[in-house]
C-alpha cells in the first residue's frame, strides 16, 4: 500500500458542470457562516453532481501508480475554498491525518474506506483510538471541521476510486489539506 504524499497536478479546464458546482460552492461560502454549517451546506451542493459523467474530464480522473493523485480543480482567488479530485488506485491510502480547514468529501466513482480516530491522553503523551470504520460508496458525502477530524482514507477495493474534496483553504497554494500526520500508537 502506498501512503506517501499525493502526486499533485493542476487539472485541465473545468467542464460546464464543474463551473456550475464552483459557483454554487462560492455562493454558499460567501454567506460567511461558521465552518461546520458551511461544510454541511457545501455537502448538499456537491451531492447532486456526484456520479455525473459530465462533471470531470478523463484527465481529471487519471491515477498515479506510485500514490493517490490530487488534481486541483479550482482554487478560489481569495483563498476561501478549493475543489480537488483525489484519484485512488487499489491499495492506495493516506496516512492518519487531520486538516487545515473544514472539508467536504464526495465519492464520485468507486468507494473509499475510512477509519476515524479520536486523540486521547496516554500517560505523558497521547494515542489514537479508532471510533469507527466507514465505507463510502459512490454518491455519498461527508462534512467535517476541525478539531476532531482525524482519519485514514484508503481504496481497499479492486477498482479505481475518484472523490471530490472541497476545502475551506487554498490547496493550490498550500499543496495539501493535511495539517498534521499522526505517528502515534493507534488502533489498527
Amino acid at each position: 500500500m502506498t501512503t506517501a504524499n499525493p502526486a499533485t497536478v493542476t487539472a485541465p479546464p473545468a467542464t460546464a458542470r464543474l463551473r456550475s458546482l464552483v459557483a454554487e460552492i462560492r455562493e454558499t461560502v460567501n454567506r460567511g457562516l461558521p465552518p461546520e454549517p458551511t461544510a454541511y451546506m457545501v455537502a448538499e451542493r456537491l451531492l447532486p453532481h456526484l456520479g455525473r459523467t459530465d462533471l470531470l474530464t478523463d484527465a481529471q480522473c487519471e491515477g498515479d501508480p506510485g500514490n493517490y493523485r490530487q488534481h486541483v480543480l479550482h482554487a478560489e482567488g481569495d483563498g476561501g475554498f478549493s475543489v480537488v479530485a483525489l484519484v485512488w488506485l487499489p491499495g492506495q491510502r493516506t496516512p492518519v491525518h487531520d486538516h487545515v480547514s473544514w472539508c467536504v468529501t464526495g465519492v464520485h466513482r468507486g468507494e473509499e474506506h475510512e477509519r476515524r480516530y479520536r486523540l486521547v491522553p496516554h500517560g505523558p503523551t497521547a494515542r489514537l483510538v479508532a471510533t469507527g470504520d466507514v465505507v463510502n460508496p459512490a454518491g455519498t458525502v461527508a462534512a467535517f471541521a476541525p478539531p476532531g477530524d482525524i482519519h485514514l482514507v484508503s481504496n481497499s477495493g479492486t477498482d479505481l476510486a475518484v472523490s471530490l474534496h472541497v476545502y475551506g483553504a487554498d490547496i493550490a497554494r498550500l499543496g495539501t489539506s493535511i495539517r498534521r500526520v499522526y505517528d502515534l500508537p493507534a488502533d489498527r
